[in-house]
């Protein structure tokens, strides 16, 4: 999903992406697809701007203690910017693993702090879902959701 929330900037993101297998009490790991932002509003100076991502919880079936993983265990990074044009400072949310941070309230994906004229910076998210062993097995489904203001 994704949401524009500021006139000329414009976030594009993955339909959908299957992260594959995981088991009970596991981890599953796995990049989103790119995420770009698109900034057209030429010489406003400063012309900043914030992407933000959020999740669901995962569930399969009809839902349900058993079958609910809480966004809590989906964590995120966005990693470095794999592609940039324009001017301006781009700063990742979470650069590396190490800095990956849990969905369980939305999160800052990437910035633009500093510069003016049109740009745009694409990315490629990783998350990872610490499935409880609580749960039972199934095809569980989820959102998760970047926006740019």
């Amino acid at each position: 999903m994704q949401l524009a929330l500021t006139v000329g900037v414009d976030i594009t993101v993955p339909p959908s992406v299957n992260l594959g297998t995981g088991f009970v009490g596991g981890v599953l790991t796995g990049q989103l697809g790119t995420v770009e932002v698109r900034d057209q509003r030429g010489n406003v100076n400063p012309n900043l701007w914030v992407a933000t991502v959020s999740a669901t919880a995962f569930v399969t079936g009809g839902g349900g203690a058993q079958r609910t993983i809480a966004n809590g265990q989906v964590s995120y990074w966005s990693g470095p910017a794999v592609r940039s044009t324009g001017g301006g400072t781009l700063v990742p949310g979470q650069l590396t693993q190490a800095q990956a941070v849990a969905l369980n309230v939305t999160r800052e994906a990437f910035r633009k702090t500093a510069g003016n004229g049109n740009n745009t910076v694409s990315w490629v998210p990783t998350i990872r879902i610490a499935v409880p062993s609580t749960v039972v097995a199934g095809a569980y489904t989820g959102t998760i959701t970047h926006s740019v203001a």
